[in-house]
């Protein structure tokens, strides 16, 4: 089942029985398990996500639930805490969970994971995205100078980020050469630079190594489609490269100086995690 709807209290009520009221096509137990796991946003501002069922809402107040039994069922891996900073700490995101949530729950998101993981509770600011099918390193902050830090140096492209992809066939001569793939995307400049590991004719698929110098939506994805190179596994970019693994894509390795230490950082994403 899915819907959407947005509720309007018109006098004193709590929050589960103003939903259980307007939508009765869903049970309370549903309705709860809705709100925990993120559906359910108090419309404020900002918009907050509401979890307590017997949180008391005055007239007016408005809620919007957003339902997905098929995405409120899904499950998938934990994620991983491989560094803490105090301000900032690096995960391995697992394939699967998104990193941050959206209308329909964040209950299968990195950012609400980091949120529950730490006692006592801390600041998370998402610096940087994953795709969700996509594995691999990922920064969060843990407090506002942080986060603004850490954010200037992505913006700035002080960050490395590095990929390891296997990708369809084998890459054609000309882009091997230069080693670099710069094909405009949503029309704005994008470059995405590589170097072969290895190429396997059994499986007549390529292992590169990936650093990003632009950031586009789907960038490595999208690049390596259009030169009939797809990424293994992926499910929405090219064709005849469907994987039993999965998408074939992780981020491995982040490298900056930071500014809040003084000194080169670097982590790299252990061998026990790295695909195949």
């Amino acid at each position: 089942m899915k819907l959407s709807r947005e509720i309007t209290a018109t006098a004193p009520v709590t929050a589960i029985e103003l939903l259980s009221t307007a939508v009765p096509e869903l049970p309370k137990g549903r309705l709860k398990d809705a709100m925990n796991k993120g559906a359910v946003q108090l419309i404020a501002k900002p918009v907050k996500r509401l979890r307590r069922a017997q949180f008391m809402l005055k007239a007016g107040d408005r809620l919007a639930l957003h339902y997905d039994s098929e995405i409120l069922s899904r499950d998938c891996a934990a994620a991983q805490l491989l560094a803490d900073e105090k301000a900032y700490s690096v995960w391995f995101k697992p394939a699967g969970m998104l990193s941050q949530g959206n209308e329909w729950g964040d209950h299968l998101s990195l950012l609400r994971f980091a949120e529950q993981h730490f006692t006592p509770a801390r600041p998370v600011f998402l610096l940087h995205r994953l795709d969700r099918e996509a594995s691999g390193l990922v920064l969060l902050a843990h407090n506002k100078q942080a986060a603004a830090a850490l954010s200037k140096l992505i913006a700035e492209r002080a960050i490395i980020k590095k990929y390891r992809v296997r990708v369809k066939g084998a890459l054609p001569a000309d882009v091997l050469s230069q080693g670099r793939i710069a094909l405009p995307l949503d029309g704005k400049a994008s470059e995405s630079r590589f170097s072969l590991l290895e190429y396997c004719s059994l499986t007549d698929t390529s292992l590169l190594e990936v650093i990003l110098i632009s950031g586009r939506k789907h960038q490595i994805r999208r690049h390596f489609a259009a030169i009939n190179c797809p990424v293994m596994g992926d499910p929405q970019y090219g064709r005849q490269n469907k994987s039993t693994t999965g998408l074939a894509l992780q981020a491995v390795e982040l490298a900056f100086f930071c500014p809040l230490k003084r000194r080169q950082q670097q982590f790299l994403l252990p061998a026990s995690l790295v695909q195949s």
